[in-house]
């Protein structure tokens, strides 16, 4: 009988609330000086885990020390992979707890499936390890809240997978923004996730395929018969397993607007759209619009849209025509491992030219735009930016520079000082409730008053506690 996912993550904040997690590990956080060696393990290793496993691997003094993947077939390609980098075949697991019970293990990298992300993260910090997830941190508010109450009982060092914040074109555009006042005081936000995303047609019941664990896969959410479109990336797109659009790549523009407008948690929610062009396995709304109303303590009131995309459409602001220099966003959130010349000149142009996720179109319109009484400011992508100010729209400020955003995880791992942290769960957990309360929104048809001090949704139970709302 499959788990139900609150019973399954109850049992773990029970652990959080009295202290008994078997995993737990207590004692006083090791301290790793410059040249200790940190050994990371990665979980989740088709799609973001092969850029984990490229990025960890180009730090000094850092070695992927095991890997970790419910796809044996998956698996065994990463762990060849690794070892054609030049690096030592890491330990392999298709189980996460086997995983932590390796006490050489100093962090785990999350790349997993977003219906798997805190529930990993709280294990892991309860068996002593730091922890770098991806975003989004929760599949839904009650998950993040744990997880944020998990590092702060084991005084963990965590990582939330927004990258940007450590990108020092983007720190700047904040800067001007919040410090500089180069636009004026911020009024509102936009962020764009106009992406290229092509059906993913009807998949058939068919057997788990061999070397497929696909209970440890399935984990606390409900057990339902193999489909392709169940399985690999296509998860995305069904509430037991993904967020849609909004939590896999617009998540990034929710984040980026949040900290533009200065903002945590917002007071009202309304969300439209649908699944439009295809009769498809998808359920999540492939065009989507969701604007938030915040107060600040002042009494202010700052407004941020979101608007996701998922088909042929046009530019804003010149974001995704190149104009800005910026660095591209990778097709569908997702880049393949580079392969050897030897392999690229034997390999047929197709195949060479496949990635992990759909291919992306031109018309790809992926940042934010920032409006204040003295001007606007663009993001294109997450490293550029340019500014256009007075009522003449005059070029201001512009800058492009990127950052190592698993760069910056390990440095705290090493001076275990999480004020450093770039992106702290924290500020994920909030982010990422706007995700959950605007996919709420869309799928309960209506607008959602929200009160940041209870983190509940005002006067609607049905928001509060039917699973499909995801609050």
């Amino acid at each position: 009988m499959p788990i139900e996912r609150r019973d399954f993550i109850k049992s773990t904040t029970a652990a959080i609330t009295v202290g008994a997690a078997t995993l737990a590990l207590g004692g006083t956080a090791k301290v790793l000086g410059a040249n200790d060696r940190v050994r990371v393990a990665i979980c989740g290793t088709r799609g973001r885990g092969v850029d984990h496993i490229h990025g960890f691997n180009k730090l000094p003094n850092v070695e992927i020390a095991a890997l970790c993947d419910v796809d044996e077939n998956v698996l065994n390609q990463r762990l060849a992979d690794v070892e054609k980098l030049g690096r030592p075949k890491p330990k392999s697991y298709t189980d996460i707890r086997k995983l932590l019970e390796d006490k050489d293990i100093d962090a785990v990298s999350i790349a997993t499936p977003n219906h798997w992300h805190s529930l990993i993260a709280i294990w892991t910090l309860q068996a002593g390890k730091d922890v770098y997830v991806e975003k989004p941190c929760s599949h839904n508010t009650f998950e993040g809240r744990q997880l944020v109450a998990a590092v702060k009982k084991y005084n963990r060092i965590c990582q939330h997978g927004s990258q940007w914040r450590s990108n020092p074109g983007l720190i700047e555009a904040m800067k001007h923004l919040k410090e500089d006042g180069t636009i004026g005081d911020v009024y509102m936000a936009r962020g764009l996730c106009f992406k290229w995303r092509p059906t993913i047609g009807k998949a058939p019941q068919e057997p788990v395929p061999a070397g497929v664990h696909y209970d440890l896969w399935t984990g606390p959410a409900p057990l339902k018969p193999f489909t392709k479109n169940r399985f690999h990336y296509n998860w995305h797109w069904i509430w037991d397993t993904g967020n849609g659009e909004i939590g896999n790549q617009a998540i990034h523009e929710i984040d980026i607007a949040r900290a533009g407008l200065g903002v945590g948690f917002p007071v009202q929610v309304s969300a439209v759209g649908g699944h439009f062009l295809f009769d498809d396995d998808q359920q999540t709304p492939n065009m989507l619009n969701a604007s938030y109303i915040f107060e600040t303590p002042d009494g202010k009131r700052k407004m941020m849209e979101i608007e996701v995309r998922g088909w042929i459409t046009n530019h804003e602001a010149e974001i995704g025509t190149g104009a800005y220099g910026s660095s591209s966003v990778p097709p569908a959130g997702l880049t393949a491992a580079p392969k050897p010349a030897a392999e690229k000149k034997s390999a047929p142009a197709a195949a060479q030219a496949a990635s992990l996720g759909p291919k992306d179109a031109k018309t790809n319109t992926v940042g934010n735009i920032f409006y204040g009484p003295k001007g606007y400011l663009v993001i294109d992508g997450y490293d550029a930016y340019r500014t256009w100010v007075t009522d003449e729209v005059e070029p201001g400020p512009h800058g492009k520079a990127s950052g190592d955003h698993y760069a910056n995880f390990i440095d705290c791992v090493r001076s275990r000082d999480a004020s450093k942290i770039n992106s702290p769960i924290q500020e994920a957990h909030i982010s990422t409730t706007l995700v959950h309360l605007a996919n709420a929104s869309y799928r309960l048809g209506r607008t959602l008053k929200f009160d940041p001090a209870t983190e509940k949704v005002v006067g609607d139970d049905e928001a509060n506690t039917d699973r499909k709302s995801v609050v």
